[in-house]
């Protein structure tokens, strides 16, 4: 069965303590206008923020990731995984 994957990225945020509201608005904010599909939640555990960013162009994604979500104030660090699309299940 083959799997028709988009590319996807997990961004996992640390945030300043407190600051989890803001950032995930200011996310909402940013990615409302890029053409995107994306879930954004805060979480406990690690890290703070989890946000699925979905398109249908993987450096459409990337450059989003770097020069849009990572310079949102409040953010600490980041942890980014890009789904392989290549794979296939079996």
């Amino acid at each position: 069965m083959k799997i028709w994957n988009v590319p996807t990225a997990y961004v996992l945020l640390n945030s300043d303590l407190g600051s989890d509201e803001s950032i995930i608005a200011d996310v909402k904010r940013i990615l409302s206008n890029e053409g995107v599909s994306y879930e954004v939640q805060g979480v406990y555990g690690v890290y703070d923020i989890v946000l699925k960013l979905s398109s249908d162009n993987a450096e459409k994604l990337r450059t989003i990731i770097t020069n849009k979500v990572r310079k949102i104030s409040k953010i600490q660090s980041t942890l980014t995984m890009m789904v392989i699309e290549e794979q296939e299940n079996l």
